[in-house]
């Protein structure tokens, strides 16, 4: 029996020419028993060549078994694949990648003799030839010779028994000859021989590829490549019928291979289970869970836990428990109980989060009575998998969080996950145009045609627009050649914030690399590997708006003595409400762009489950699928609510019978299209990987079939799968929408009832958000908040909140707010300060920064409470010439020092002061750049015009873009403009040189 046993994937980045799941495709179809994909330093791919393998089982009752293996690559050249025998040898090969990968740069992996000798137990090695790792190994003697010591050292160190030596052809007229040579060199090493066609693709019709991907790899063109460059497609997966035949005379190494694999035991599906038990003072979990969930029911509700909260407690607790998930919450509840401890805001979300249990923990704010989400859709018996809880912090000390659970659990058992970078659309166009050799601006042309993020294709009509010949041999190589090397991985990145923890050892369960980031550590496995594994994640993710919040709610500590968290929020506030009705949403969360300002008057969200709606709704699923205008149209009594039947109708009840989420579009293919729970959870796993793969559409006509075997109208069912579709591109759940619009009410309270406050804490949080400081603070103007300037005897560092002598309280803009000035420039003049600065010169000694700071100082006339104009101030930092005080001359040296005639400077006119606040500040408290013009721009002026509409209305040096300009309704056609669109206008000004 002949096994593959060294293929390489295109997890070996920029060399494997095929995907492991195609691998494991073409072994199935070759009728071979197991294939083991060994990539480079790397078990990257294998997880997707074990779901391929589930999947082909899936299908046909039978699958080739994956064998986990990795090509060892050592410094010096020395190369073996390493095949774990069971799941010990498979923690130490973990620890045998981590070991070079920690010691290295990322992407790269620093492994020597002496690490194989330590951590090779417990493995088959496959002896690479020295003819493949080159005369470069190091040791006695130097090349072969070199090699050989290094064969004999494992020899003696594990055993003949676990090693042998690769036998791969080259198809160059000598391999018989050269089988011949390498038999003799195993006889010598008292080891067998083994044979592999060594594939690093499935057909042979991928080696243009192949060729490609080296071309980028080595930064040459193709036709350079030389020697390089592939001589023929042989390098690919082979029957065991032609392994014998090119291995005539040595069968017996093709054989050996099927003993090889029939000793190899480990599979991918031992690794799950691995949670952190979470025993904490000798408690169990289960008894610490439900004693933690007891007291926060009493801290939720300190008048008396209503009995339906608790029967739900209850009842959520022992699912959780047979299921044996109370490790995963508990180690949820202790990462947001480090950051409330530390003052850290955070929210969780995900598909498990909104529960009463998650509630009482602390890990989300959302009441368990909002919505309609069943705890059993989430944290199910059937898929016997993981629940998913994702958690919101501060964006500016996520990092802190981080660092925690690095200490908490050590490198050793905490890890972030990996994201997948593939070849998509733009990239795609520039990295193989360039190794076909297109020039530059034919590659411009080409890029230009494809639009946004994803796959894109650049069409023959398009070429011709952009006058390229289509029917060139080289351009069609090339188009050709872009579609088949969309979803191909190209390198490694870090996943925003996954996090998985085990209870053993991480790098036993897979191997821990650096990322590019410090004081970060990776694993190669993406969230789709560790969800198909079953491995615990915990997202730990960072969110700009709960950073405001944050310091919004600091700011009402200190003005006004009053706390709150997202939980004691005065909820379901009127106002509130009447304000997000007239699309007054400037900086509020998630309602702030141009469509959902469009669409907030005619949704006139008056509750809570309102705003559930409105984010969720204005998204791609919906959107695609022709949801928002019948919802809209229901829910403003146009249309009659119905329902296509009533199994749907306690779906879609809340919904108006109008599926908006990802739970629902479930429901539906469970419920109207006959889909078993299997079948509706092989459909959710594949809209999370809808982007590299785009297999949902392979289920339409399951869908289409189901709904219509049911009596469901045929139009309907179309729209239903087309928002499952729509959902591929961006998935939202109820539960999802759920968290969010607690922070939109939180958001809002905060604008309406303190929007100077609000305003300051944007601000002070930026960037962040759809507008820029001038259009924040123009819209906090326009809610009756006074705005102080910069001044260099007032402002801090941030923004804050100064109170008048009537006691209201005033913005005053931030030194953060000045181009140019770092924030350790900006606390070093505060500190400086004592009882305030007199001269420009009195910053530059006391506070010590130099003359670069005092002009960006001037230019934003932060010494005007000074006496000092723009100008003055100005040629006063332009005095200041050396670095430092020199302390001879600091002061008047008994009256000798010079005194200078003072300088008198023609005053700035309003317009001019305006300019040079955008320059300085990007925004200005001065007049709005557009009434000084309106004398020029608007004839007759004085008397009624309306403003006229458009994107850009040139004028005189100034490029205004009215906000006004109608937004695209969401499903294409024109949307009639919210109130208090005309009053928004976006400036860029700059100097005419």
């Amino acid at each position: 029996m002949f096994v593959e046993l060294s293929a390489t994937s295109n997890f070996t980045f920029l060399t494997g020419a095929s995907h492991p799941e195609e691998l494991m495709a073409e072994v199935a179809g070759l009728g071979q028993a197991a294939l083991a994909i060994a990539d480079g330093n790397s078990v990257a791919g294998i997880v997707r060549a074990h779901v391929e393998a589930r999947e082909i089982r899936r299908r046909t009752g039978t699958s080739p078994r994956l064998i986990p293996a990795t090509l060892i690559r050592l410094r010096d050249g020395f190369t073996v694949t390493a095949l774990p025998h069971d799941r010990a040898g498979w923690g130490r090969l973990c620890r045998l990648i981590s070991a070079g990968r920690l010691r290295a740069p990322k992407g790269e992996c620093h492994l020597d003799f002496d690490d194989l000798l330590e951590w090779a137990e417990g493995m088959s090695l496959l002896l690479h030839p020295s003819e493949e790792t080159g005369p470069q190994s190091q040791g006695p003697g130097g090349g072969a010779g070199a090699w050989i010591t290094q064969a004999e050292r494992l020899t003696r160190r594990f055993g003949r028994k676990h090693l042998s030596l690769l036998m791969a052809p080259r198809y160059d007229g000598s391999d018989s000859a050269r089988f011949g040579q390498l038999s003799a060199l195993a006889g010598r090493l008292d080891i067998p021989a083994a044979a592999s066609a060594r594939p690093v693709m499935h057909k042979a019709a991928r080696r243009p590829l192949a060729d490609v991907l080296t071309a980028i790899r080595s930064g040459v063109r193709v036709d350079d490549l030389g020697r390089a460059a592939l001589v023929h497609a042989e390098q690919r997966l082979r029957s065991e019928a032609e392994m014998l035949r090119i291995f005539k005379g040595h069968e017996a190494a093709v054989h050996r291979t099927g003993e090889i694999a029939g000793r190899l035991t480990f599979s991918l599906d031992e690794l799950r289970y691995e949670y952190p038990s979470e025993i904490c003072a000798g408690e169990e979990p289960p008894a610490r869970l439900a004693r933690l969930t007891r007291e926060g029911l009493k801290w939720r509700y300190p008048q008396g836990v209503p009995e339906k909260v608790r029967r739900m407690a209850d009842h959520e607790l022992d699912l959780i428990a047979r299921l044996k998930y109370e490790p995963y919450f508990l180690t949820v509840r202790d990462v947001v109980a480090f950051a409330r401890e530390s003052g850290i805001l955070c929210q969780g979300r995900g598909s498990a989060a909104n529960s009463v249990v998650c509630y009482a923990l602390g890990v989300t704010s959302v009441s368990p009575e909002v919505g309609t989400m069943v705890f059993e859709r989430f944290v199910s018996e059937a898929r016997d998998e993981p629940p998913d809880i994702d958690v919101d912090f501060e964006h500016e000390r996520r990092e802190e969080v981080i660092q925690h659970i690095y200490d908490k659990y050590g490198r050793h058992r905490a890890g972030l996950c990996a994201t997948v970078i593939h070849y998509r659309g733009k990239r795609a166009v520039r990295e193989v145009g360039k190794a076909m050799g297109l020039s530059e601006d034919t590659l411009s042309a080409m890029s230009s045609q494809i639009w946004g993020w994803g796959g894109g294709e650049v069409t023959v009509e398009r070429l011709r627009e952009v006058g390229l010949d289509p029917t060139d041999r080289r351009v069609m190589q090339t188009l050709a050649l872009i579609a088949e090397i969309q979803g191909f991985p190209r390198h490694l990145s870090q996943h925003v914030g996954g996090f998985i923890m085990t209870e053993g050892r991480l790098d036993e369960l897979v191997p821990v690399e650096n990322a590019t980031m410090e004081n970060r550590t990776v694993i190669p496995w993406d969230k789709d590997d560790i969800d198909a594994l079953g491995i615990l994640k915990v997202d730990v993710l960072g969110l700009g708006m709960l950073s405001c919040i944050r310091k919004a709610f600091d700011l009402l500590q200190t003005h006004h003595n009053t706390r709150f968290t997202l939980a004691t929020l005065p909820p379901e506030d009127p106002a509130v409400y009447d304000m997000l009705c007239e699309a007054d949403s400037i900086g509020i969360f998630q309602v702030e762009s141009r469509a959902q300002m469009n669409f907030l008057p005619r949704m006139k969200p008056k509750k809570f489950y309102d705003l559930v709606i409105q984010v969720a709704i204005i998204r791609p699923g919906p959107i695609q699928g022709d949801m928002v205008h019948p919802f809209i149209r229901r829910r403003n009594g146009i249309e009659s609510v119905t329902f296509p039947s009533d199994e749907l109708g306690a779906v879609l009840e809340k919904t108006l019978g109008v599926p908006l989420f990802q739970e629902q579009a479930m429901q539906i293919a469970i419920i109207g299209a006959g889909f078993s729970p299997e079948e509706a959870d092989r459909l959710r796993r594949s809209l999370a990987t809808f982007k590299k793969h785009g297999n949902v559409s392979e289920f339409r006509d399951r869908f289409m079939a189901g709904m219509r075997a049911n009596n469901y109208d045929d139009d309907f069912s179309a729209r239903c799968f087309s928002q499952i579709e729509g959902f591929g591109s961006y998935g939202f759940p109820e539960s999802h929408a759920a968290s969010f619009a607690l922070l939109v009410y939180a958001s809002a309270w905060l604008k309406y009832h303190h929007p100077g406050i609000f305003a300051c804490a944007l601000l002070n949080s930026q960037p962040m958000g759809f507008y820029a400081p001038a259009q924040i603070v123009r819209d906090a103007r326009d809610h009756g908040v006074t705005a102080l300037p910069v001044c260099i005897n007032a402002s801090e560092w941030d923004n804050r909140m100064e109170k008048l002598s009537d006691g209201t309280l005033a913005l005053r803009l931030g030194f953060r707010q000045i181009r140019g000035i770092s924030k350790e420039e900006g606390e070093w003049i505060e500190r400086a300060r004592g009882n305030g600065y007199r001269a420009v010169e009195d910053v530059w000694r006391r506070a010590g920064v130099d003359a670069r700071v005092l002009t960006f100082l001037a230019e934003a006339d932060a010494f005007a409470a000074l006496g000092l104009a723009r100008r003055n101030a100005l040629w006063a930092a332009r005095a200041v010439s050396s670095a430092k005080p020199l302390p001879l001359f600091a002061g008047d040296m008994d009256g000798e020092g010079i005194v200078e005639p003072s300088v008198i400077f023609a005053g700035m006119s309003e317009g001019e002061h305006v300019v040079e606040d955008y320059a300085a500040l990007r925004l200005t408290l001065r007049s709005h750049p557009m009434a000084l013009l309106r004398p020029r721009l608007t004839p007759g002026y004085g008397r009624v015009f309306p403003l006229p509409l458009g994107p850009n209305i040139p004028a005189g040096g100034i490029e205004s873009t009215l906000a006004a300009a109608r937004p695209p309704d969401p499903c294409g056609g024109a949307a009639p403009t919210p109130p208090g669109y005309f009053n928004q206008v976006e400036s860029r000004i700059g100097k005419s040189g």
